[in-house]
């Protein structure tokens, strides 16, 4: 995907009446691309702004305590 692509994925992630697989059927990719490129999608529906760049998470897990 590219960033237009990723961007009009999260700006329609926010409207109620869309899913990941129309999403992935109106941009052309499969559903798996859609989580892949906007992961946040895979926790449910976006709020308005989502254009905004979402926080990179991928060391909290190091942050954590080991167990």
């Amino acid at each position: 995907m590219n960033p237009e692509q990723i961007r009009q994925a999260r700006v329609m992630l926010t409207r109620p009446d869309e899913s990941v697989s129309s999403i992935a059927r109106l941009l052309g990719v499969s559903r798996s691309t859609i989580y892949k490129y906007v992961p946040e999608a895979a926790g449910g529906r976006l709020t308005a702004g989502a254009d905004r760049p979402l926080p990179d998470v991928s060391n909290y897990d190091d942050l954590l305590p080991s167990r």
